[in-house]
């Protein structure tokens, strides 16, 4: 008989029985060590481990207590540390069915609002994103041409921006791309965000700076 323990899995409690969370532990600990060198190290373990919580409430189906059937499963799905570059976990050998089956991963293409594109509520960014449009200034051409011809442009984006969510997580910005949310998807996808957020910050010290040289 297995015990079971109580685990917070980004933001979502779960039981696990015991062979399983010592499975996972050992597998966050590998992925943090891998990434421990990034400068955003915090936010992919963050959002990884969202992405995993989101699977497990998937695959769990109305069953309590996570399993290594459902944390196989989810593995298949994130990815085994060297899949990535990582080393291999310790301690444990993954006998999973990972390097005999077909890559079963589903992209999850959903629609979000997109928010790092956005002019109002990321509505037309978020389209665009869902359909592969490259530039969504032609989507907001579509709306906006339907708003002067007297359509239901305005109605339609209004009900979309109250239905349809905003992509927060990592995973929610892949799955509005139709890309993959694993474990290497995501962490290119912080470090892509952190090093555009440090751009930023330096243009703006650099325009408050020459402001103050220039006394405007």
């Amino acid at each position: 008989m297995n015990k079971t323990f109580n685990i917070n899995l980004g933001g979502y409690p779960f039981a696990i029985d015991e062979d399983a969370f010592n499975y996972i532990q050992n597998y966050l600990k590998t992925i943090e060590r891998h990434f421990s060198a990034s400068e955003g190290c915090d936010e992919i373990l963050y959002d990884i481990e969202v992405r995993m919580a989101e699977l497990f409430q998937e695959h769990l189906k109305g069953r309590s207590i996570i399993s290594m059937k459902e944390l196989d499963e989810v593995i298949r799905i994130m990815g085994k540390p060297e899949d990535f570059g990582a080393e291999p976990m310790e301690e444990f050998h993954y006998t999973g069915r990972a390097k005999t089956e077909t890559n079963r991963i589903n992209t999850g293409k959903r629609l979000f609002r997109d928010p790092d594109d956005k002019k109002l509520g990321g509505v037309c960014s978020g389209i665009a994103a869902y359909f592969g449009v490259e530039d969504p200034l032609w989507v907001r051409l579509i709306f906006a041409a339907s708003v002067m011809l007297g359509g239901f442009g305005l109605i339609t984006y209004i009900i979309l921006w109250v239905l349809v969510p905003e992509a927060v997580s990592s995973s929610d910005k892949l799955s509005m791309r139709g890309e993959p949310a694993t474990i290497e998807n995501i962490a290119k996808m912080v470090e892509k965000e952190v090093t555009e957020l440090g751009d930023k910050i330096n243009e703006w010290s650099k325009d408050i700076g020459s402001k103050k040289k220039t006394g405007r």
